[in-house]
């Protein structure tokens, strides 16, 4: 069975979702991303990844696999009569490696990394500055598609999803974007992603309630 080593509402929560939507039971592991503690035994989180970031995705050989594009498709390849990814040779394939390294590093790392992890405004100003012009990106891709890649889910949504979700609490209103607003709602309309947000939102009030 595959583990995934998560914290609530971090990036990991696309991959719960994509784990969710391909109907694959795994096992869920509670890492502390602050304190680098596993819950489950309070030991080290940088013994099972060196980078002590989620996502980690431990394969059923034991192998462990890290950053959120890898394992997204690694979980998309393990049921590819879901369609969460496009099969090898379908051009379409490179367009998800294409939005997940989009959103990976000019969302995730050039803006909900540092508005998370850093404090003082001069390290803010200019993530700040640039997250209208990147959400403009998928804002016009999305006005008249209702996916990111081709016409069904894909874990390229499951990542955007995840993102939209963060944005707000960063303190952007995604609702000056309307392709996007709309798409959000379309994201959290479906069954597997409702269920991930909600189970990922008790699990963070019980952290947040607990030392961790």
């Amino acid at each position: 069975m595959l583990k995934l080593y998560f914290f609530p509402m971090a990036c990991s929560l696309a991959s719960r979702i994509a784990l969710m939507e391909a109907g694959i039971e795994a096992q869920y592991h509670l890492a502390h991303i602050w304190t680098k503690k596993v819950a489950d035994d309070g030991s080290d989180f940088r013994g099972i990844s060196p980078k002590g970031a989620v996502p980690v995705l431990v394969l059923e050989n034991g192998e462990r696999l890290t950053e959120s594009a890898a394992v997204l498709q690694y979980i998309a390849d393990v049921k590819p009569e879901t369609g969460l990814a496009p099969g090898f040779g379908d051009p379409d394939r490179y367009r998800l490696q294409e939005w997940l390294s989009f959103i990976g590093t000019e969302i995730h790392k050039a803006f909900l990394f540092p508005t998370f992890w850093y404090k003082d405004d001069g390290s803010l100003a200019k993530p700040r500055a640039r997250i209208t012009q990147t959400l403009a990106v998928p804002s016009a891709h999305l006005e008249d598609r209702e996916f990111l890649v081709g016409k069904s889910f894909t874990v390229a949504d499951a990542h955007l999803t995840w993102a939209l979700l963060l944005l707000r609490p960063a303190g952007v209103d995604i609702a000056q974007w309307p392709a996007l607003s709309a798409y959000l709602g379309r994201m959290q309309a479906r069954p597997a992603v409702r269920e991930a947000i909600a189970t990922e939102m008790a699990l963070r009030k019980t952290v947040a309630a607990s030392p961790a």
